[in-house]
């Protein structure tokens, strides 16, 4: 009876410590999401799932075209995610025609699906505070982004991580530019 009573704690502390374990790695440094939309088309479509990695923004901040991860603010549980633009301190300002300024210049990329018909509150200049990130979805016509006044800018505090890598669909598995 004590052994059977000694393997049943140890199943248990067993099971508690990979629960632990398992609660940490999400926590800290990466897990699952899916893609629910077509903001980020072409790049990722509706029900692709990935990884997003948690630890390498600890430590520094998103690089431009990074594809992020972050919480909206009046959203219940739901999650953004989007391509970095602007960056800390820049300057960013979008035309009619479609052109993105950072600091004056024109940003050469061509990330977007299609030309950008509303540059929302980019008509005029953002200028990004010292930990903050301008966002845009690669369906620039498709997306709430910060050209929207109810996303706006990104706090590096609220950015959960970086979409690194598709892991379904299996024909599409890899690593996300």
């Amino acid at each position: 009876m004590k052994r059977v009573l000694k393997e049943i704690l140890s199943t248990v502390a067993y099971i508690a410590v990979i629960f632990c374990l398992t609660y940490l790695f999400i926590t800290f440094v990466m897990q699952r999401t899916e893609v629910s939309g077509t903001s980020m088309e072409p790049t990722l479509q509706n029900g692709d799932s990935l990884l997003i990695e948690k630890v390498s923004y600890r430590f520094s901040g998103p690089k431009r075209f990074e594809i992020i991860v972050f919480p909206y603010k009046y959203g219940n549980q739901q999650f953004f995610i989007k391509r970095v633009i602007g960056l800390p301190g820049e300057t960013v300002r979008i035309d009619y025609a479609g052109n993105i300024y950072i600091n004056g210049e024109i940003l050469e990329e061509n990330y977007g699906a299609e030309i950008m018909r509303d540059p929302g509150r980019a008509e005029t200049e953002v200028v990004l505070g010292d930990d903050e990130y301008f966002v845009l979805g690669d369906n620039r016509n498709n997306s709430m982004d910060s050209r929207d006044i109810s996303v706006g800018s990104i706090k590096k505090k609220d950015i959960m991580g970086r979409a690194f890598l598709r892991i379904f669909p299996f024909d599409k598995m890899g690593g996300i530019d």
